[in-house]
């Protein structure tokens, strides 16, 4: 059976798209940063666009990707300071706007002049760039772990959800999603994280070395469930703005935001918890 044109695009795209994340991995330093750069700027160009569309609110769409730029600039340093100053800016910028808006019409109650703007500014950049600076920061292991462990628990639950069916997840929110898919998803990111553990224990001593076994399930649990509620949210979020994709960045599968949503999250959780697991340690 020939290919269709989507699938075609889709497989030309991740052939070209992979080698600058094998680079990414392997060289890191500015290289790296780059490019979380460019996906940050695209995902957060995407999620501005899915409430204003055109050329709506422009200038807070240019300072979202500055200000996104230096959250990722403050991650590659390790300047918490500096990221906490960026989002106080955001703050303030938002505000500054919805006050200028308000000046001008005090009394329209419609979504274009309300404090909702505010709103979108400041999650885009919780959402796209403060998760993704947190990978800056990873072990080379660490950022291919967080990767397998989310590809594992989408192919398997698309795999196992297929095969088997049944009652589905959350049906207002993805309809297709099921029980046994989320749960063939959650055993994958599991024997994933498992095998990183037994291959950092005995051949290359990393980070994550002399962890019990059950730490790394745990991690596994929730990587999973992490990656499962990145993807609710994204489908969610397009459902209640009526939009098919996020965006057309990537020919055959949408926008960036409908490729990385599963890993926003995960990326944010595996901090978290490797942070939890060093400290019990």
């Amino acid at each position: 059976m020939a290919l269709s044109s989507s699938h075609t695009k889709r497989i030309i795209t991740a052939l070209l798209l992979l080698p600058l994340l094998v680079l990414a991995i392997t060289l890191r330093g500015w290289f790296e940063f780059a490019l979380l750069s460019a996906i940050a700027a695209g995902g957060l160009w995407e999620f501005y666009g899915m409430f204003w569309t055109g050329g709506r609110h422009l200038p807070l769409k240019v300072a979202g990707l500055v200000l996104g730029t230096l959250i990722l600039l403050a991650g590659k340093w390790n300047q918490p300071g500096l990221i906490l100053t960026a989002l106080v800016a955001a703050f303030w910028i938002s505000n500054l706007w919805f006050l200028k808006r308000y000046s001008q019409h005090p009394e329209d109650q419609s979504e274009e002049y309300s404090y909702g703007l505010a709103s979108v500014f400041i999650s885009g950049l919780l959402y796209v760039p403060l998760l993704l600076q947190f990978a800056l920061g990873f072990e080379r292991m660490e950022i291919a772990l967080v990767l397998l462990a989310v590809f594992a628990s989408d192919t398997g639950a698309f795999y196992v959800g297929s095969l088997i069916g049944g009652p589905k997840v959350w049906p207002m929110v993805s309809p297709k999603k099921t029980w046994a898919g989320s749960l063939g998803g959650m055993a994958s990111s599991m024997l994933v994280c498992l095998i990183a553990g037994a291959v950092d224990e005995y051949w290359l001593a990393g980070a994550g070395a002399g962890r019990p076994w059950w730490m790394w399930t745990l991690l596994g649990i929730g990587l999973n469930i992490s990656s499962q509620f990145g993807d609710f949210f994204e489908s969610a979020l397009k459902r209640r703005q009526n939009v098919k994709d996020s965006g057309k960045m990537l020919p055959g599968h949408g926008g960036i935001l409908d490729r990385i949503d599963s890993l926003l999250l995960a990326v944010a959780s595996y901090a978290g918890l490797d942070a939890l697991f060093n400290f019990f340690r």
